[in-house]
């Protein structure tokens, strides 16, 4: 005998699938959607089917963009001259809140990771040099984790970009070693960036 009805057991199946949530959880947030009327559970299934069928990358950053440009491709009011490099779209958001930086960002979408198989050309890192042929692009911001992977992945870049002229600057590390930029306050974001160095 089933502890749960069908639909509510797949329900926290499906739950249970997302990144942090374990069994307890999974029960919470379905058993919030049993007793939410129909038009709650509508907006959300809703918000969900649109963020699948309404989203894609940036062609020129590979952010999560709902046209072919991200707005921060799309905003002539950016700094062309500056990219900051990050791993994720999700590093966006704790820089951008700093309220310091106004150039733009080139997401690798992961990290340098021999370990679970993924080496640079996993990685969105052509797409990066081939932003810098025939720009006026000064300064390469690295912004990977403070994580071994984040790091073997800025040393990397570092050495392919050098050659091209351009001045390679990581972040400081006010951000713990081992944790992720999402997680970091605006303080000790801000703080990475201003003190960011030379590679």
């Amino acid at each position: 005998m089933p502890d749960f009805a069908e639909p509510l057991a797949r329900l926290i199946q499906e739950f249970k699938r997302l990144p942090g949530i374990g069994q307890k959880s999974a029960q919470r947030l379905a058993f919030h959607v049993l007793r939410t009327d129909r038009e709650n559970a509508q907006r959300l299934a809703t918000a969900l089917l649109d963020v699948k069928d309404n989203l894609g990358l940036c062609s020129v950053c590979n952010n999560i963009s709902d046209g072919d440009l991200c707005p921060f491709c799309r905003d002539p009011t950016r700094d062309h001259s500056v990219i900051c490099v990050i791993e994720e779209p999700h590093a966006v958001l704790p820089i951008e809140t700093t309220r310091q930086f106004s150039g733009l960002y080139h997401v690798l979408h992961g990290s340098i990771s021999p370990l679970r198989g993924i080496g640079p050309d996993k990685l969105r890192i052509k797409e990066l040099l081939a932003r810098m042929e025939g720009t006026d692009v000064q300064e390469i911001i690295l912004a990977t984790n403070p994580t071994v992977e984040g790091e073997a992945t800025a040393v990397y870049l570092s050495r392919l970009l050098k050659p091209l002229g351009v001045r390679v600057t990581r972040i400081a590390m006010g951000i713990p070693v081992g944790s992720d930029l999402e997680f970091a306050d605006e303080v000790t974001m801000s703080k990475s960036l201003e003190n960011r160095r030379e590679m």
